[in-house]
């Protein structure tokens, strides 16, 4: 019996100093990253529901010398889109629509056919990206609400950028439609829909819907965004930095973003899920399940969710989010409940979470390794590429070697595998994709968040 008790309280002692050693491990990640001046803000790592490791580093508002807490305001960008697809989801379960319902329905002014909700969910709808749109108007320093930017749409008539369910292409525009398809068929405004039926029943009172330049209110303990002239060597106030016009003209806009929250709700947000508080797991499925395009391709992405796998720790569910003065993450590991929260208003954190999750499960670095592919094979992959918005990339072999070219910036692909390819010391990966009958060859730029896809265009 004792001999028992010794080795419980062994493990017991042995779990804790491992648990330390983590804590330890990503406090030092954080704050190297703070001294250097690459993030300010709150970081929530939990397990099982519980913070492992909660941490706030710098201001919130550097002109009173105001510091961060665990319950500072961030804007949540695009992480916003998973609350958005939540809505839609509730009036599906309430009857209220389908989500093969047809944009057309909603918005008959607009002249864009065979487009539905679902479509919107999953960026598969081609739509054009609203902000071609309004930049002309930036300099006017008036704000865009959706009723503006829809009756733009309807006059401008911008194409669509494929077929619908042809291809994947993240669409901020397709998530603000969604925003007013919610008050259409609510009858209420996004932001009290969304806090009635979202953020007050899952306890989550420092969440809300907030246009800051709009509304010309002040929300306490708001962490107010930072970018850093390059210039000066300076961090100004977004309001203050060369996207000034932008981010004000754009303020009066939801759906795609505008939510604000907090580390602490956000985990109550995540837990909520596995608890089924909203909607029941049969009716979550589709939201955590990859979309499928028009010829049977599936892709990593459900309803305001990005979908991957590791063979180290299972499924994951993450997004990204970010605006100027903003960077965010949210990221689920769903076979062990754990969760990754990162909400910065200066610089960005999501490019270490790669080791972040290694400190998180005690995992070593994986080493990039280059393998040596056939010449011929390289060569089937140059030419142009060209993505939604009309950027293009040339790829070209070179002494051998694969290289990316894009307006002054050359960089040399590595082959890991035949058609993945990484570049040293970069957050992003290349994969081509050889065309068929059904499809055009492409590439995907591979990152933690969304993918950008460009079609091959010429050689």
């Amino acid at each position: 019996m004792l001999k028992s008790l010794f080795i419980l309280l062994y493990f017991a002692i042995s779990f804790q100093a491992i648990s330390q050693d983590r804590i330890l491990e990503l406090d030092s990640l954080f704050s190297q990253l703070y001294k250097e001046e690459k993030f300010t803000g709150n970081v929530l790592i939990a397990e099982n529901g519980k913070p492992i490791f909660q941490k706030s580093y710098g201001k919130s508002f550097r002109e009173k010398d105001l510091d961060l807490n665990s319950e500072s305001v961030f804007e949540l960008a695009s992480i916003g889109k998973q609350f958005t697809a939540m809505g839609i989801m509730l009036l599906k379960k309430d009857g209220k629509l389908r989500y093969e319902d047809s944009l057309r329905f909603f918005f008959p002014e607009l002249p864009y056919s065979n487009i539905t909700i679902r479509h919107l969910l999953t960026h598969t709808s081609g739509m054009p990206d609203y902000m071609t749109l309004t930049e002309p108007y930036w300099k006017e320093r008036k704000i865009f609400d959706n009723a503006r930017m829809i009756a733009l749409m309807a006059e401008k008539k911008p194409p669509i950028e494929f077929a619908p369910g042809e291809r994947w292409a993240y669409s901020n525009t397709g998530y603000a439609l969604l925003g007013t398809i919610i008050e259409k068929v609510s009858g209420q405004s996004f932001r009290d829909f969304m806090r009635d039926r979202i953020y007050r029943p899952l306890d989550m009172h420092r969440t809300e819907v907030f246009h800051k330049r709009l509304e010309k209110r002040a929300i306490e303990n708001y962490a107010y965004g930072y970018v850093l002239d390059k210039k000066n060597n300076k961090w100004l106030m977004a309001d203050s930095s060369e996207e000034a016009d932008m981010v004000y003209t754009l303020d009066g806009i939801y759906g795609d973003g505008i939510t604000n929250s907090t580390t602490t709700d956000l985990l109550k947000w995540d837990q909520a899920l596995y608890k089924n508080k909203l909607l029941s797991q049969e009716d979550m499925r589709e939201a955590f399940s990859p979309a499928i395009l028009n010829n049977g391709d599936t892709i990593n992405y459900g309803f305001g969710w990005m979908i991957d796998r590791s063979p180290d720790f299972g499924r994951y569910l993450f997004h990204s989010g970010g605006w100027p003065g903003y960077a965010t993450w949210i990221e689920r590991h769903s076979e062990s409940n754990k969760t990754i929260i990162l909400l910065a208003n200066g610089g960005a954190a999501n490019g270490k979470i790669t080791e972040i999750r290694n400190i998180l499960y005690g995992l070593s670095p994986r080493p990039q390794v280059e393998i040596k592919v056939d010449t011929m094979l390289l060569k089937n992959y140059t030419g142009y590429y060209l993505f939604p918005n009309n950027d293009s990339l040339r790829i070209f072999l070179e002494a051998g070697q694969l290289k990316g070219h894009a307006g002054n910036t050359t960089l040399i692909l590595l082959p890991e595998t035949p058609q993945l390819f990484f570049v040293k010391d970069r957050d992003f990966k290349v994969r081509f994709i050889n065309g068929d009958g059904k499809r055009q060859p492409s590439l995907r730029i591979l990152r933690e968040g969304p993918y950008v896809e460009a079609l091959k265009t010429g050689n």
